[in-house]
């Protein structure tokens, strides 16, 4: 198991970076949260799109006993995925977002 304080650092880092991807929509927000004291971290986009109001979580990460919770992943390649490459070993990532039963037949933690 990595270190807490190393995964808070890397959540920080890798939402900092989805938050400054560009829409070219100026009505268009994207919001960091970042709750430090219970380790819950989102992207959120809120705003106006061609006349409709747009509000969504990107990303909801949690870190809950050392382990990385993905709640919801709304990318398209995969945060999980980043996560490995950045060096935190599969068995500290929890798919929060697939029910308990599914969670074991991949290749990632159950919980």
């Amino acid at each position: 198991m990595g270190s807490v304080e190393h995964y808070r650092q890397l959540v920080r880092e890798l939402l900092t970076e989805y938050s400054q991807v560009d829409f070219s929509n100026p009505q268009l927000e994207t919001e960091l949260i970042f709750d430090l004291q219970r380790d819950r971290y989102q992207v959120v986009h809120v705003g106006w799109s061609n006349k409709r109001r747009v509000y969504g979580c990107v990303l909801h990460l949690d870190i809950i006993d050392g382990k990385i919770w993905i709640q919801h992943d709304g990318t398209e390649g995969g945060i999980a995925n980043e996560l490995v490459d950045r060096g935190v070993p599969k068995h500290d990532i929890v798919l929060g977002f697939h029910s308990p039963f599914k969670r074991q037949f991949t290749e990632f933690a159950v919980g």
